[in-house]
């Protein structure tokens, strides 16, 4: 499954925090982690938020475009009924 992701560094806590639509139309997942955007630090933290939240092992998700800047691309390896009730469920929420 293909994710887009608005992630915010240095955000003050590792959290999802619900759906939003850009300007252009795209609807992006929200996401903040407390790390910041130095030597991958805050990429990694989003993998492993990522991970947690959908309930698949930290190697099942990558960022495939993205990696220097806020908005990225990640790839999310594993059953897609599953991984889309997932969505469903961080989506529906805005409390990450």
């Amino acid at each position: 499954m293909a994710l887009w992701i608005r992630l915010t560094p240095k955000g003050g806590r590792d959290a999802l925090d619900g759906l939003e639509t850009l300007s252009d139309g795209r609807v992006v997942l929200k996401a903040r982690v407390r790390a910041a955007p130095e030597d991958g630090r805050a990429n990694d933290a989003l993998v492993e938020l990522i991970a947690s939240k959908f309930q698949t092992p930290r190697r099942s998700v990558s960022i495939a475009s993205g990696h220097t800047g806020r908005q990225k691309k990640l790839f999310i390896a594993g059953d897609p009924v599953r991984l889309i009730a997932a969505l469903e469920k961080v989506g529906a929420t805005n409390n990450g």
